[in-house]
């Protein structure tokens, strides 16, 4: 009995250390632990001690729990590690954060540890290390599913291989593609390829070929590899096209009988110079003296492409159209953009219209909603319709001057209720036979703009609350399933970070919640107009906003300060605006509140897809910004501070609005540290300091089209003379505004 007792009692030791060893290796799981750590942390560090570890490391090893990761050095398996799986997001150094749909924040993973994933692989992780700030660090430990997206880059076709150098910095390392199967690739060709293998222990990535876009610095080959970088298609199989030109164009008389005709009502289209789709268009008439009826007239896109065809298949997967410097890819085959449902003059149209009765007040005596016939009488471009606003004469001069007049006080009316006038040029680029940029201009927003505007606005509002709900029996309001635009109030947080911004330039802002914030922005912008500052705090109060998205749950549109909103006037290139279409027709017939679940994932991808084309519609902006730069290397400008991060200051030229970036390791004279809290770049020595705003002069370096970068040097001693010690953010301090700090950043 005692022998049996004593072998228990040893057992048990055994176990204790197991458990001891166990809980430490769980502990720090990043950790290589040495035998003699391990022994001494689990009971004792003597011979019989190390014995007894490493008979228990033995049988972890046994057992698959514990691994040898060096001479006789320890550390947990990673198998036995919980595992998270999420999507991986590359840097250009290799890194890869994994995103984890729960988790409060990304698990880093250094390159070492990051196995073979490469951006936007579903990935396995384990976390091997929590730092004190609730930051994971973690590992890779399996690829679930490689990504399909395209990577676009120049080929370099050697003897026996060809190599692809991305130009996407979250592809760090060339993707090899084999010589053999890809014999028509040529050496400087710009290709999209997709990833299909990654060996370990390749330095590279196995590609394949999905298409040559053409030569590196051609402007189709460099505009077609944009939409395959963003996965955009920019042109359409021949299915969608066969479908499309199928499509009967006549409008039988049996289609007019049902309908509102408005063909003998003065009716207009007012779009750019340039467009080739008229997708909407008032008309105007006198209903008696001080009362309009005002026609918005939308493209019956519905009445032409049906749910779950091919064509309405192809514009879910598009969602919108893709504006880039030098085209359109549009959602719809040109069929349907550019003739079938383009509202041109002179021609019958099939419209889906929202018409209101209104006084000059703006009181909407009466409304309808409904499809309609009309034809256009005349098609203006903005400069001419601006051009009728300013002298009262010229082609329906009553008309066009009278819904200026109507829209004038419904903007009036929209920024008294809170809306936010968020007013910044747009740059423009004028453009040879070749699509070389030979010159820049900036989109001016005119009355003539504006007119078009507010009465879409109007629409799209009235549209929303009509579907929002009907009347039952008793007169009360049940709610209907809709697709709205909506955009939330600003969070608190932001508007804090907003607030600290912009009192580096004397600026204060009061409000923090309701519409007051919305007064105070709109008061913001008036102190700001044409200061150099302006384009700085327009933009941080942009990014201070929450961003606008299609839902089937409303909460109403904060920037407009409407509470219903929604897309109806542009079905051509916005697949929420068919759906809209859809449920109003389905709404008028008397149908019952549809399926929230379906229209909701339709409105996920549409916003998602809308957010896709923007990236792709400021990566041709950002690319031709360079090719214009490029002929201009060596050459100085005037600028101002636009951003600051660590390792460089972003400059924006005064006279194009172009941006680029100045390393801080490149300025001559001085180290410059970036002070975050103050939002300023320091100098250690000359205790020069630079931040948003500050006029400075660069020259340009260095104009890299592949990576669609601007590298510029700041020429300290020339111009901008950043200041010693900022007088706007000592006044700031001291809660008064630095009048004499935004004078003098005033653009002459």
């Amino acid at each position: 009995m005692k022998q049996k007792k004593q072998r228990s009692s040893k057992g048990t030791k055994k176990n204790d250390r197991a458990s001891m060893i166990l809980h430490l290796l769980r502990e720090f799981p990043n950790n290589k632990f040495s035998l003699k750590h391990l022994a001494s942390a689990s009971g004792g560090a003597s011979k019989e001690g190390r014995r007894e570890t490493l008979a228990v490391l033995d049988r972890l090893y046994e057992e698959g729990i514990v691994e040898e990761c060096a001479r006789e050095k320890y550390r947990l398996t990673r198998k036995h590690l919980p595992r998270y799986e999420g999507v991986a997001e590359m840097t250009s150094g290799g890194a890869i954060y994994v995103r984890v749909e729960g988790l409060e924040s990304d698990i880093f993973v250094h390159p070492r540890n990051a196995s073979t994933a490469l951006d936007g692989d579903r990935v396995e992780a384990v976390i091997v290390h929590r730092s004190s700030d609730g930051k994971s660090e973690g590992e890779v430990v399996r690829i679930v599913e490689r990504s399909r997206k395209p990577y676009v880059g120049v080929a370099e076709v050697g003897a026996h291989q060809i190599f692809v150098r991305a130009d996407s910095r979250r592809m760090p390392m060339d993707i090899y593609l084999s010589k053999r199967e890809n014999p028509g690739v040529c050496d400087g060709a710009k290709v999209a390829v997709r990833i299909v293998d990654w060996q370990p222990g390749s330095k590279s990535p196995l590609g394949e070929l999905v298409e040559v876009l053409g030569m590196a610095g051609e402007n189709d080959a460099e505009m077609h590899a944009i939409l395959s970088e963003y996965g955009l298609p920019y042109r359409f199989e021949e299915e969608v096209e066969r479908a499309a030109a199928a499509i009967d164009g006549r409008i039988a008389p049996e289609e007019i009988a049902a309908r509102r005709d408005f063909r003998s009502t003065t009716t207009f289209t007012v779009d750019p110079a340039d467009a080739k789709d008229f997708d909407d268009a008032l008309s105007v008439r006198r209903v008696r003296e001080g009362v309009w009826e005002v026609g918005v007239h939308i493209a019956d896109v519905t009445h032409y492409v049906r749910p779950r065809s091919t064509i309405d298949d192809e514009a879910v997967e598009r969602g919108t159209s893709v504006y880039l410097v030098d085209r359109t890819v549009p959602m719809l085959p040109e069929r349907l953009s550019n003739e079938l449902c383009s509202l041109r003059p002179h021609e019958d149209s099939l419209c889906f219209s929202a018409v209101f009765t209104l006084d000059e007040q703006l009181d909407i005596l009466d409304e309808w909603f409904g499809r309609t016939v009309i034809h256009s009488d005349r098609r203006f471009t903005y400069a001419e319709a601006q051009e009728v606003i300013e002298t009262g004469r010229g082609d329906y001069a009553e008309e066009v001057c009278t819904l200026d007049r109507l829209a004038r006080e419904l903007r009036r009316r929209r920024f008294k209720e809170g809306a936010i006038g968020f007013d910044r040029e747009e740059v423009k680029f004028r453009l040879d036979e070749a699509g070389r940029p030979v010159g820049v201009y900036f989109k001016e927003q005119t009355d003539s703009n504006r007119m078009i505007e507010e009465f879409m606005l109007l629409a799209n509002r009235r549209v929303a609350e009509f579907c929002s709900s009907r009347l039952n029996d008793k007169g009360r309001k049940v709610p209907r399933t809709m697709v709205y635009r909506v955009h939330d109030a600003p969070s608190e947080e932001k508007l804090d970070r907003f607030r600290q911004f912009i009192l580096r330039f004397g600026h204060v802002f009061k409000a923090s919640k309701g519409r007051a914030v919305a007064r105070e922005m709109n008061k913001l912008f008036a102190q700001v107009k044409g200061a150099t500052e302006e384009n700085a705090v327009t933009t941080m109060a942009v990014r201070s906003m929450a961003k606008a998205c299609y839902t089937t749950d409303n909460i109403g549109h904060y920037g407009l300060a409407f509470p219903y909103y929604t897309h109806f006037t542009s079905p051509i290139r916005r697949y929420p605006d068919m759906m809209v279409h859809r449920l109003l027709a389905h709404y008028l017939a008397g149908g019952k509140s549809a399926d929230k679940q379906t229209l909701e994932e339709l409105c996920t991808r549409s916003s998602e897809r809308e957010a896709i084309a923007a990236e792709a519609e400021r990566a041709s902006i950002k690319y031709k910004m360079v090719e214009f730069m490029k002929e201009r290397i060596g050459e100085e400008f005037e600028g101002h501070v636009s951003g600051l991060t660590e390792w460089g200051v972003y400059v924006e030229l005064e006279e194009t609005h172009i941006e680029g970036m100045a390393f801080l390791r490149d300025i001559e004279g001085d180290w410059f540290d970036f002070d975050e809290q103050r939002y300023e770049i320091v100098g250690r020595t000359t205790g020069r300091r630079m931040t948003l705003g500050d006029p400075v002069r660069i020259r340009i370096k260095r104009a890299d089209l592949q990576k669609r970068q601007l590298d510029f040097e700041l020429l300290l001693g020339k111009a901008g003379n950043p200041r010693k010690s900022s007088q706007a953010t000592n006044a700031a301090k001291s809660g008064k505004k630095a009048e004499i700090s935004r004078v003098s950043r005033r653009r002459k």
